[in-house]
């Protein structure tokens, strides 16, 4: 026990903010006038800070095994100087032992992410609760990251920027034919239509969203040119092709076995020369499966289980390999950390609320998620792409941009219009 204090103690001298540790008996570690005091109801809590093990923290927060006093915005810089190595470094150097941990991941990842088994895993985190969300998301409940292209924006303004900045990006135009793959709670379906006047279609696995876009579609009187399915993409119909396809904060559930399949799906899913707008959070290493420190396992087991993430090497990799051509890589990765903060501020503001809408466990584990994820996004241990790219139409036209074979003008002038 002595060791363990002493342990503990070295650390907290090197930290930037004043953190106690009271242990179940009453014992304190560290200054009384801390920033965080973490109060401990089990002893075996106190193994995993002393050892920097944040993500296991977390989880002992999320199972009634210890408390907190402070901001969770203080408790996420201590908690990143605790944690000493880098996150997205696994050690690895071996080509063989790395080899086969992929066949390894990727036998796992093919296992966990049938249909029924993908299904569950969506319906766990989103059909948590809508007023539960309503909470601490924007006005239209748009639960991605936002762009905020001028210093002083909201989030509600951001997430309309957001909007419209893919929707220019994928150049669209009335009567188009719109694919949302993963649509959430129809923010962007909805936009295209009322903005850009395309003919949108949506799926998602989300009882919860299902049922709250087709509400949205009557209320708005687009029935007709809008809908939305209960329906996993791999289930898509193939015989009609669509102008233009966009897949938002969804192919982080995908699995990384089935990416090849998934970008196979869309190349035949989109007509020759249409546009694939996939925006998505990639993994800030080029190696890690998952954030080390016990981060990715907190996430798997109490926000996404089943999630996965790939570097973005590795995704425009795939990309090609689909026979999409990636056309534009922007990374928003600072724009996540901003969009990340106001959510958790937001529902930071609205704990009691939160904790009569839905389960003690869960406020906690979101608490610990949002926090936790905009301080990995400020540090680069994970980033925010948006990738497009275009099913290349294999036609060589005459004019300026000979040879073009896509809609994109290859130059990114129409994007940025005022």
């Amino acid at each position: 026990m002595k060791v363990m204090d002493s342990l503990l103690e070295r650390k907290l001298e090197g930290l930037t903010l004043p953190l106690a540790v009271v242990l179940p008996d009453g014992h304190r570690i560290g200054v009384r006038d801390a920033a965080i005091t973490i109060h401990l109801k089990q002893l075996s809590s106190l193994a995993h800070i002393a050892a920097g093990e944040v993500g296991k923290v977390a989880q002992d927060y999320v199972d009634d095994k210890l408390d907190f006093d402070g901001t969770v915005r203080d408790l996420m810089i201590i908690a990143s100087q605790m944690i000493g190595a880098d996150p997205t470094q696994d050690g690895g150097s071996n080509n063989t032992l790395n080899w086969w941990r992929e066949i390894r991941l990727n036998a796992r990842s093919r296992a966990r992410h049938q249909v029924h088994a993908d299904a569950q895993q969506i319906q766990f985190h989103y059909d948590v609760s809508d007023q539960f969300y309503e909470l601490w998301l924007d006005p239209l409940r748009l639960y991605s990251c936002a762009y905020f292209s001028a210093p002083g924006m909201t989030l509600p303004e951001a997430q309309q920027v957001k909007l419209d900045h893919i929707c220019r990006k994928l150049m669209l135009q009335p009567g188009e034919r719109f694919l949302d793959i993963g649509a959430g709670w129809g923010g962007l379906l909805m936009w295209a239509a009322q903005h850009y006047g395309v003919r949108g279609h949506g799926i998602t696995l989300s009882k919860n969203q299902h049922a709250h876009v087709n509400q949205l579609i009557e209320a708005h009187g687009l029935r007709g040119r809008v809908t939305m399915e209960l329906l996993d993409y791999r289930d898509l119909p193939e015989h009609e092709a669509w102008d233009k396809i966009a897949s938002i904060g969804m192919f982080e559930h995908v699995g990384r076995a089935l990416m090849p399949a998934y970008f196979a799906k869309i190349h035949r899913l989109l007509k020759p020369g249409g546009l694939l707008m996939n925006h998505g959070i990639t993994a800030g290493g080029t190696r890690n499966h998952q954030l080390g420190a016990g981060m990715g396992d907190f996430i798997e087991r109490y926000i996404f289980p089943g999630g996965e993430l790939l570097h973005v090497s590795k995704v425009a990799e795939l990309m090609s390999e689909a026979q999409l051509e990636p056309l534009d890589l922007e990374n928003l990765r600072p724009h996540y950390a901003r969009t990340l903060w106001a959510w958790s501020d937001a529902l930071e503001a609205n704990l009691a609320k939160a904790r009569e809408l839905t389960r003690e466990s869960v406020v906690r584990a979101y608490r610990m998620y949002l926090a936790g994820s905009a301080m990995g996004f400020e540090r680069g241990w994970m980033a925010l792409f948006q990738m497009l790219a275009a099913r290349p139409s294999g036609r060589v036209d005459d004019g300026p941009m000979r040879g073009a074979q896509s809609q994109f003008p290859f130059n990114r002038g129409y994007m940025y219009r005022p």
